[in-house]
Formats: C-alpha cells, structure tokens, sequence
C-alpha cells in the first residue's frame, strides 16, 4: 500500500482499508472474502471513486469466473465500480501479448499450483510457477537482490517465456523490475505497478513513470 500511494500524483487521495492477512495460508484466504465485502461497502460511504481489491490469492484460488462475478456482485450491491487485482493483470498481460509466463511467488508450493491453474484458465500457458522458501511474515525483509536473482535463475532455468511474473504485493521487488526486463529481454509483471496502471487508466490520468518497468513507462 505504501507502495501504491507513492506512484499516486497529487490530488488523487488514497483510502485504505485492510483485511488483515498475518499468515499466507488458504484457510486465511478463504476468510477475506466477507470482509473484503465489508470494505467495499465503507468504501462505498465514502463515495470513492475506484474500489480496488489488491489481494490476488484469495481470487485466484477461486477462479477466472469466480473473480469476474464477485467484483460484479460487489459493484451492483454497493454501487461503486470495483476491480480486483488478478483481472487487472490479466488485462496488462492481455495488453503486452503473453501468451506464456514463469512466476515466481512467496507462498508455499502447494498453493502455487492453484495460482498457476487460475493463469491456465484464463488462457495463459503457465511454464512454471514457484515460491521461495521464506516465512510469511519476513517476505517484506527479502533483499531486492535476492529476488532478482531467484526470479532471473527460475526463468532461465524453466527455459523463459513472454513474461516473468513475480505474484505479491508484500515483498520489495519494485526496484528489480526493470533490470529483470533488461536482461531477460522480457515483460515483468507484479501487482503494484499493474493497480496503478490500472487506478490511472480508470481516474484518466496519464503521467509516465521510469525506472519500475515497461507498463509503467508507457501507460498503454
């Protein structure tokens, strides 16, 4: 969130609302769901005029249709326009052309599948899609040199594709992005810069920003 709020231009004023996710289990994820609710509705009080629900697992362990008519149930029931952050990336992936993509995640491998499976729905061959091994609670802790390397060593070793995908808004790979698409040749996606692309394109705001990627760069 920290994040976001800093690409933001004067004059667009950020809410946020948090759900509170302490432990990146699925049982967790499954309990977002209602309160993610909720916090559109108070959002919805506020008569903001973009709801934006930056949390992709719990989506995306639900499904491509799933996600669509959530964020369509929840824009008729509180009347304010909603997106989530799994259609935003499908729709920046769309854009760029992907039609394959490696991702690398901070969760555990057996969550990872499922995440792949949502990309599969949405009709996207998944090469490969691992986590790290690094608890929940210290993903913000990892050095950004270390997620380059373990995402350009995934990539690489996998044998490529039209995208590298870094899932999660929790660690600090911001900074790796533009070095990875240097040097891998590739498009680097992860959530911060995809809501604010989107946040941007909604709003009608053009202001290109440098240094965190091609999405960002270009605001297509």
């Amino acid at each position: 969130m920290e994040a976001f709020i800093r690409f933001m231009p004067d004059g667009v004023c950020v809410v946020p609302r948090y759900i509170g996710i302490r432990a990146g289990t699925e049982k967790e994820f499954e309990d977002t769901l209602a309160i993610a609710d909720q916090r559109v509705g108070e959002l919805a009080e506020l008569k903001v005029d973009l709801a934006l629900l930056q949390g992709a697992p719990p989506y995306m362990l639900h499904g491509v249709e799933f996600d669509k008519d959530y964020t369509r149930g929840l824009e008729k029931k509180h009347g304010i326009r909603v997106m989530s952050t799994t259609m935003v990336q499908i729709q920046a992936l769309e854009l760029h052309g992907v039609k394959s993509m490696v991702g690398l995640t901070y969760f555990r491998d057996d969550l990872n599948p499922k995440f792949a499976n949502f990309f599969e729905q949405a009709g996207f061959k998944v090469v490969a899609m691992k986590g790290v091994d690094v608890p929940f609670s210290d993903v913000g802790k990892m050095p950004v040199e270390e997620i380059y390397a373990r995402a350009k060593k995934l990539f690489v070793d996998s044998g490529g594709g039209d995208c590298l995908y870094l899932l999660g808004a929790g660690w600090d790979c911001l900074a790796a992005i533009a070095p990875l698409e240097r040097d891998l040749d590739t498009v680097v996606l992860t959530n911060v810069p995809a809501d604010v692309w989107a946040s941007f394109k909604h709003l009608r705001i053009h202001e290109p920003i440098e240094g965190f990627g091609r999405l960002l760069a270009e605001l297509p």
